[in-house]
């Protein structure tokens, strides 16, 4: 059987729970027919680049599926009665890859790279008293010597 790849996108509206059960459905109506999905990725509530019925979030998710071109028609057409799915696009392919996607595996990077380290802290005033524990003898931190004649601004 053929290969698909199909992303929706739902309201904003909806609960994870509500966007899983439209997944669901897509299940039932790829059961019916023999096939099945072989990948299914939530990948969360993402910004839209353009307003799409006046919706600036939607929910993705993608299902890989392995089902007959009979199927996947009457997919398309129930997604496309479906009110709460704004959006959904399926692309034939060779082979479904059973790696995280794009998305989800840049997700990863960004969460590491967020609790990582950051680099050093540059030395301030009052900072963290790194300064303290180097000798940090720069102008700034040094005591300057103080001069008592010259408290009237240099006049005598």
């Amino acid at each position: 059987m053929p290969l698909y790849e199909t992303v929706l996108i739902a309201r904003n509206e909806l609960t994870q729970a509500q966007v899983e059960a439209v997944a669901d459905q897509v299940a039932g109506i790829i059961a019916e027919t023999g096939g099945e999905i072989r990948k299914r990725e939530y990948w969360g509530l993402r910004g839209l680049a353009y307003k799409i019925k006046k919706n600036r979030k939607a929910h993705y998710m993608l299902l890989g599926i392995d089902c007959t071109p009979v199927a996947e028609k009457e997919v398309t057409r129930q997604l496309g009665l479906n009110e709460d799915v704004l959006r959904h696009m399926t692309l034939r392919i060779e082979a479904i890859d059973d790696a995280p996607s794009a998305i989800l595996a840049k997700r990863g990077d960004d969460r590491e790279r967020d609790r990582g380290f950051r680099g050093p802290r540059p030395a301030g005033r009052f900072g963290s008293g790194r300064g303290r524990e180097r000798g940090d003898d720069r102008e700034e931190f040094r005591a300057r010597p103080r001069d008592d004649g010259d408290m009237n601004g240099g006049e005598e």
